[in-house]
């Protein structure tokens, strides 16, 4: 969210305490910001001052500064949610970004891209109900892993696609991803370099680490930084692939010793470890913000908020998504 905003208390929000009202409104904004927010002053009631405890009323004006996270509504999506709506309505409610050349699309995790073996319904597919008046449908660009959620680039007509295809394998993309693993790295930040194969595994294609040289083998680069931890036991790595292999952040977290939580193909502990309770049992890595060229001019510049499996770890741990920006 950028710029401040005026919201208006309504109604059914009378005598509802501010930091509940910030809760219904803004989810993935944690306790410990709001203070630190009402404590300077930008976020006002009416204009005036107020703490987490004042008991607002229908009609009040609540001062909202530029938060690090969104409003309500594409982030507490799920596949799960989208089962029983429409195409053309799910895509209107993943929507974070749009203009006459491209979307941007909030996927959430356990939604695939494109089809294959046991997918039902994907995104690809799902595009058919958007096609345009001269009948174009809006084609995919790049891909994220099925159960990885987070932004989706999609060009709305043939030259955007290939300005944008283009712009991926030119690697003039920054593309901004947020894990939570186990451990904590050695270094707090640094870059991985390795090269990756590909091998059949009953599970479906898996990634493994191997040296170079090794027939059918790609190199892969990814840099990481450590924006918060949960003692030694848990992390929450900010990771930027610089190239664009299969599962590659997720073999590159498991690669250093911190694989990312909730991955069924490449998290392995020993048996003294025990699963964190509270926290769900999925893949905690999330698509969080991709800066691309316009096919036309300028640069698009879009961030997804967390999904609500990973903004529930994200609560339970005490992170404040304000502290990825902090560490800059």
């Amino acid at each position: 969210m950028a710029g401040v905003q005026q919201m208006e208390v309504q109604k059914d929000e009378a005598d509802m305490r501010l930091d509940r009202w910030f809760k219904v409104h803004f989810p993935g904004l944690g306790f410990g910001h709001l203070q630190k927010l009402l404590r300077s002053g930008q976020v006002r009631v009416d204009g005036g001052r107020a703490k987490a405890d004042t008991r607002v009323k229908a009609g009040q004006m609540v001062r909202i500064p530029p938060l690090a996270v969104d409003r309500k509504g594409s982030d507490g999506m799920t596949a799960r949610s989208l089962r029983d709506t429409g195409d053309a309505e799910a895509l209107s409610q993943m929507l974070l970004y749009e203009d006459p050349k491209v979307f941007v699309f909030n996927k959430p995790a356990g939604l695939a891209v494109q089809g294959g073996s046991g997918v039902h319904r994907h995104v690809d597919d799902m595009l058919e109900a958007w096609r345009n008046k001269k009948g174009e449908k809006p084609r995919l660009v790049h891909r994220i892993d099925r159960d990885t959620s987070g932004v989706l680039v999609v060009a709305r007509t043939r030259q955007a696609a290939m300005r944008l295809a283009e712009a991926f394998r030119a690697r003039e993309t920054k593309k901004t991803y947020w894990a939570l693993v186990k451990g904590v790295p050695k270094q707090r930040e640094g870059r991985i370099s390795t090269w990756l194969v590909k091998e059949q595994t009953p599970d479906g294609d898996r990634m493994r680490v191997t040296k170079h040289g090794e027939p059918d083998s790609d190199h892969a680069v990814s840099n990481y930084r450590l924006i918060e931890q949960a003692g030694m036991t848990l992390s929450w790595l900010e990771m930027e692939p610089y190239t664009g292999r299969t599962h590659q952040l997720r073999v590159h977290a498991a690669h250093i010793g911190c694989p990312i939580i909730g991955d069924p193909k490449y998290f392995e502990a020993d048996q003294n470890w025990e699963f964190p309770g509270g926290l769900q049992n999925r893949l905690h890595l999330h698509a969080r913000r991709i800066v691309i060229p316009h096919p036309d001019q300028g640069r698009i510049d879009v961030t997804a908020p967390l999904p609500p499996h990973m903004r529930q770890s994200w609560n339970l741990l005490g992170f404040e998504e304000s502290a990825a920006e902090d560490e800059r």
